[in-house]
């Protein structure tokens, strides 16, 4: 008897040792990641401005997490058009988006403040202000459709290419027959510039520029690079006569689940690689204008804006109702303080 309770004792100690390692050292520590859907519209393309931003979203989610979630990306326009992905995400079958400023205002009309003409002069002031409290301020206002903005990133600016003349002033617009989209704002912008603005098909671009129906369009620069418009253009004025931000984004549905410490990984990964993103097209367009102007475009700049800015001024009148005018009016501050810094 007394070898069987030292038996049971052995028996039991081995028992305890077991429980203890299978606790620390066991499946019960190991925790599979939760994957989480990222969808945008171009191609999974190192150029591209989304996929810049949402690849580096993807990977520094992931790493200040510590792995407890994982990104899958769905470029392409996998999960849909980009109303379609505002729509997945206000209700939660997509988990976050890297989504273009012009589709989000028509769900938050305040948002087209970012599409007025001539909003931001430069980069630097655009920068400045989206990620100050006026930007924060605009994207507080994306809760109540279920979504929580975490950043801006960057499309970049959109320029006017023609076959007539340079543009450094709103004088050299007149006359000039340029193709727009058929939205409202560019119509009224060009309008107000006194140039000749002609709606029209993206797919009919190319051949009524080459055939002379249209004079010329606005268009960012790796577009015109992809599309081979330095064989059609003579000219390139670096207008920026429109900023384009990317809405970083996350469903309202995740975000509540979130914990307070996964919340500040997400909104800190958002914020980097924001930055990351702007920082890396800054040089690829500069690259691309150096390719253009091998190409044989007349690349110029446009140094003093203030004149286009008083110019398009009835066209802020114009959306001032649409947009609010404490948001018009918030955004204009927060550029104008920019401005002088």
């Amino acid at each position: 008897m007394k070898h069987f309770g030292t038996l049971t004792k052995r028996i039991g100690a081995i028992c305890a040792m077991v429980i203890f390692l299978l606790t620390f050292t066991g499946p019960t520590t190991v925790r599979s990641a939760t994957t989480l859907k990222l969808g945008f519209v171009t191609a999974a393309d190192p150029r591209d401005p989304y996929y810049i931003a949402s690849k580096k979203w993807a990977e520094l989610i992931e790493k200040y997490t510590h792995g407890k979630y994982k990104v899958a990306l769905y470029p392409s326009g996998q999960l849909g058009n980009e109303s379609d992905m505002i729509r997945n995400i206000m209700v939660g079958t997509q988990d976050l988006g890297v989504i273009t400023n012009a589709p989000t205002g028509s769900f938050v009309s305040s948002f087209m403040v970012l599409d007025m003409p001539f909003i931001f002069p430069s980069y630097q002031v655009a920068h400045k202000v989206l990620d100050g409290p006026a930007g924060k301020a605009l994207l507080s206002k994306l809760d109540k459709i279920n979504i929580k903005g975490l950043a801006f990133a960057e499309g970049g600016f959109r320029h006017m290419i023609n076959n007539v003349r340079p543009i450094k002033t709103p004088a050299d617009l007149k006359g000039i027959k340029f193709r727009v989209m058929k939205a409202p704002v560019y119509l009224a912008m060009f309008k107000a510039l006194g140039a000749n603005a002609v709606p029209m098909p993206w797919g009919e671009v190319f051949t009524a520029v080459q055939q002379h129906v249209v004079d010329g369009l606005e268009i960012p620069i790796p577009v015109i690079w992809a599309n081979k418009f330095y064989e059609v253009t003579k000219y390139l004025s670096l207008t920026g006569h429109t900023y384009s931000p990317l809405i970083v984004m996350v469903s309202g549905n995740l975000w509540k689940r979130l914990s307070p410490e996964d919340q500040a990984a997400f909104q800190k990964a958002a914020m980097e690689a924001a930055q990351y993103e702007r920082q890396t097209i800054e040089g690829i367009i500069q690259d691309l204008i150096a390719k253009l102007k091998a190409k044989g475009m007349k690349v110029n700049e446009v140094p003093d804006k203030r004149p286009f800015m008083e110019m398009v001024k009835p066209v802020y009148k114009q959306f001032e109702g649409k947009i609010g005018k404490d948001t018009l009016e918030m955004i204009l501050k927060a550029r104008d303080k920019a401005m002088k810094e």
